[in-house]
């Protein structure tokens, strides 16, 4: 893979062109946004906010985007958050140890699923981070009107609002160029957003193209030398993190219409992923080819406001090894690599109501569908992979119908009470499937032979309430039931095969897992309680203090596999007793708990006409996860962590030091042989000067250049003969990105 030119030059080389299209740039004509009923939160004030939820505003938002390509990035400064790593723009978002599918993530109100054994393709990595205008969290109590299918919190991630012309104003047209980079990887980026809009109509474009290499460590991790063996000319340093590189493409348009009291909005996304490599998995992303369409209603009548949405996605997803792993395997270096593909589509209808039917109760009543199917298929490329097409997962099926009603009452303007009901029916089913040769056959006929269709009757409850006894302090307090079903490779990969089971893996940790048609739904029970305390404005100080607590029944765990025997075996007894070494595993109900507490907060130092504002914030985020069944610890448990931040604004001028401090992670998985990381301090800085319709942001992550390793990195598998069980050393975790220097430029018109 060819270097990517500098970014750093070619953003400075733009400065005397932006500050002269700025002289000159025209007015932009007033404009409305076109939400029926929108709310903007400035203030962290918990009475601004629906119940169990907390958000991001633009302009925070708009600080944040410089600093990665990687939309769930977006959420680092939620309290609790955590990201899982995988690709360059695809992490795992975490939330008080619930990760992944345990959360639901709606994407512009899309619920959608991840086609790949590796979850290379999550809901978030469908957008580029400069579309997105606000971001909201239901952390723990979630209300079921915005929940379902889950355990944990649910994230909404949401473009901008279509924009209308003023009444009586002429037409708006504008739009917003952004160009960034990063100098450790090579990273660029460009952003272009164009938009025409009339009183009752409006349309927008966005394109966004982002690409990086590898990046580096703060220090060598490794020796130095070729990527693979069949790579004798493709070196990795000894501080070069491999597999890191990526290269995507996103455009989106959107139209709307706005009537007095309707809004209709039609959005088409379209993405384009040549490569996306992965550090921790085994395979990479070589190909994904997405479309969606999304189709949104709100409506305000007499009897109150109606909500409808329904969208369809499809996915075409393939994995290949990538540039720093090896090619070809077999006794002649004959088999090219390990082609694999995935096929999903998604199709979903949501419909609310809400009912203000008295002064004090209002009640939202609705229904939601949900439709997925996935094809998961292995082309034969030779040797043991050979003579048929391996079918991992063939028709799979995962329909899911929705009902729900919720009472939300204002009994005095100090209680605000809320509780609500759903039931869900969620139906997975698989075909029949077949391995490349004999080889496989006993796994398949098991499996083929046995009945493999499972419904499941879900319900979720949810009651909430907020106390604010004064205009300095408030208490929110709640309790929720939950329950998700298994995704389909949680219940349908079937193979015992060493190297198919290698193919399947949720957590980045390097080994083997095969499925269980048996699993039932998870059951969590959470409990969380929230004080927030504040001076009147909420804009000085605050603080802000959530104990939870979690109990989950039939949590989808692994356990190792063993009894079986023979030369091709790896669900053996050796592997019941490996140590320091990979493993192979079965999806497995687990009772678990989780427990924690987050703790966040600000406050306003200082503030004059000549020195500006001064601001320090902060936060402190501990969660425990333990398996109460056989006393182990949970994977992907983050450990204490802490961060605080200065911030200086001045007119159009903001600056930030944040310290970031992340303890050891030693409560460690040992059924996984889950790898221990040391604890780490980091000191980044970023600045920012915004004029009129212009914006200079510049950054430098990792000042001193410190070697970390990443807690929720998993192992590392960025080069070598990464198809073989043993060939790639355990024991290695993925570290760190090393000190690297931002800059972000944007220009509106």
């Amino acid at each position: 893979m060819s270097r990517i030119a500098h970014p750093l030059n070619a953003i400075v080389a733009l400065l005397p062109l932006c500050a002269a299209a700025q002289d000159a740039a025209p007015v932009v004509a007033d404009a409305v946004a076109g939400s029926l009923a929108p709310v903007t939160v400035t203030a962290p004030r918990a009475a601004a906010e629906p119940l169990g939820s907390q958000s991001l505003d633009g302009e925070l938002l708009r600080t944040q985007r410089p600093i990665s390509a990687d939309t769930a990035q977006l959420l680092r400064d939620f309290p609790g958050y955590a990201a899982q790593t995988a690709g360059g723009v695809s992490s795992l978002p975490a939330i008080r140890g619930l990760g992944d599918d345990r959360l639901r993530i709606e994407l512009n109100g899309m619920s959608l699923i991840s086609s790949c054994g590796n979850h290379m393709n999550p809901p978030l990595s469908y957008v580029d981070p400069t579309r997105i205008e606000r971001v909201r969290v239901f952390a723990g109590v979630v209300p079921v009107s915005v929940g379902g299918d889950s355990i944990g919190a649910t994230v909404q991630v949401d473009a901008a609002e279509p924009v209308f012309a003023a009444p009586g104003a002429p037409a708006v047209v504008g739009g917003e160029l952004t160009m960034s980079g990063q100098s450790n990887g090579n990273g660029v980026a460009a952003q272009a957003s164009a938009h025409y809009a009339t009183e009752r109509f409006s349309l927008r474009y966005d394109g966004a193209l982002a690409q990086a290499d590898n990046y580096r460590a703060g220090r060598g991790f490794k020796p130095a030398g070729p990527a693979a063996s069949d790579k004798p000319d493709h070196w990795l340093r000894a501080d070069e993190v491999g597999s890191t590189a990526y290269k995507t493409r996103n455009h989106a348009l959107t139209g709307a219409w706005r009537g007095d009291d309707q809004l209709v909005e039609l959005g088409l996304g379209l993405q384009d992923i040549p490569y996306q490599y992965y550090p921790n998995q085994r395979m990479d992303m070589t190909r994904n080819d997405a479309w969606h369409a999304n189709l949104r209603y709100e409506g305000r009548f007499d009897w109150g406001r109606l909500e409808a949405r329904a969208w369809h996605e499809r996915t075409r997803h393939g994995m290949q090894f990538g540039a720093d792993k090896q090619y070809w395997y077999g006794p002649e270096n004959d088999v090219p690599g390990m082609p694999m593909d995935t096929r999903g589509r998604t199709t979903g209808v949501r419909v609310m109501g809400e009912l203000p039917v008295s002064e004090r109760d209002t009640v939202r009543v609705g229904a939601e569908a949900l439709h997925y199917s996935l094809d998961d298929w292995w082309e034969p490329s030779g040797g043991g992979m050979a003579p048929n097409t391996f079918w991992n997962i063939r028709d799979g099926r995962r329909d899911r119908i929705d009902l729900f009603a919720e009472w939300q009452a204002r009994w005095s303007p100090q209680w605000l009470t809320l509780i609500g009901l759903r039931s869900a029916n969620t139906r997975t089913d698989t075909g029949q499937v077949a391995g490349y040769n004999a080889n496989y056959d006993a796994d398949a006929k098991a499996f083929n032979a046995r009945d493999r269709r499972r419904t499941d009757h879900n319900w979720d409850l949810a009651a909430l309430a907020r106390f604010t006894p004064n205009a300095n302090a408030s208490y929110e307090f709640g309790v929720a039931h939950k329950m998700r079903s298994p995704n389909l490779y949680e219940r349908y990969a079937w193979s015992t095969g060493g190297m198919a089971m290698r193919m399947v893996n949720l957590t980045g940790d390097g080994n083997g897992y095969v499925g269980n048609p048996d699993l039932k739904p998870e059951q969590a029970t959470t409990l969380s309680v929230t004080a927030d305390w504040h001076d009147a404005t909420a804009e000085q100080w605050g603080v802000r203090l959530t104990p939870y607590y979690t109990h989950v029944r039939n949590y989808v765990d692994a356990l190792r596999c063993g009894g079986a025997s023979g030369a091709m075996a790896v669900c053996n007894d050796a592997n019941l007793a490996a140590q320091d070494a990979f493993v192979y595993l079965r999806f497995a109900n687990q009772t678990v708990r989780l427990y924690g507490v987050d703790l966040n907060g600000f406050a306003e130092l200082g503030r004059s006409p000549r020195w500006g504002q001064f601001v320090l914030s902060g936060g402190i985020n501990y969660v425990r996860g333990k398996n109460t069944d056989t006393g182990d610890n949970l994977i992907n448990m983050m450990p204490l962590n802490a961060r605080l931040a200065l911030t200086h604004r001045l007119g159009g001028w903001s600056g930030t030091a944040e310290w970031v401090g992340v303890a050891g992670k030693t409560k460690v998985s040992r059924e996984r042989n889950e790898m221990r990381t040391g604890g780490y301090a980091l000191l980044n800085l970023r600045a920012g000067y915004a004029w009129k319709q212009m914006r200079l942001d510049f950054g430098i992550d990792n000042v001193f250049d410190r070697y970390y390793e990443l807690p929720l990195g998993g192992a590392y598998l960025g080069q070598g003969r990464t198809m073989a069980g043993t060939a790639v050393p355990w024991g290695v975790s993925v570290p760190g990105r090393g000190r690297s220097f931002n800059v972000a430029l944007s220009m509106r018109f």
